[in-house]
């Protein structure tokens, strides 16, 4: 089972549509939480909002997530430990406001188990992966580096007597 989720704030057609395309094409279950956005989708199982519970058993049991580039989903993923594909919105195609989910998107795309696909064209051979990589549980590289710097910002910090 694919879990589709979309986010709590706003629609995203673009996503939405792309993933109904590709649903026609197989016969693995797609889940999509579409918030409150108006969609048009025949070959998904389209949810509005999930309660808590829901939204978390679905999760846990996906195959791969296919995501808005949301922080909360982020760390679903990381706190259910499964693959990620992430969708940023991007605020040129009146998606968002700005494209803050454009610069998570560059910034996961460095070194961890994200994969990120900028255009929807590309997410049929992402999905076709047979063995898509969960995220790792617990602190990342990118944590013990930041750990490491704060230690020698403070072992080099003026001592104060």
């Amino acid at each position: 089972m694919i879990f589709l989720t979309v986010g709590t704030q706003l629609g995203f057609p673009r996503l939405v549509e792309a993933m109904d395309a590709w649903a026609a094409t197989t016969s693995e279950e797609v889940i999509a939480q579409v918030g409150s956005g108006r969609v048009n989708c025949a070959n998904l199982a389209p949810r509005g909002m999930l309660p808590p519970a829901e939204f978390a058993e679905i999760f846990s049991r996906a195959r791969v997530v296919v995501a808005h580039a949301g922080i909360g989903t982020i760390l679903a993923a990381k706190r259910f430990r499964r693959p990620l594909i992430i969708v940023p919105r991007m605020a040129g195609l009146g998606e968002h406001r700005n494209d803050h989910q454009a610069a998570t998107a560059r910034t996961l795309e460095k070194g961890t188990a994200v994969r990120v696909c900028w255009e929807v064209a590309e997410l049929p051979a992402l999905l076709e992966e047979t063995a898509p990589e969960a995220l790792p549980e617990g602190p990342g590289a990118s944590h013990a580096a930041l750990i490491e710097g704060l230690k020698g910002f403070i072992a080099a910090a003026p001592r104060r007597r």
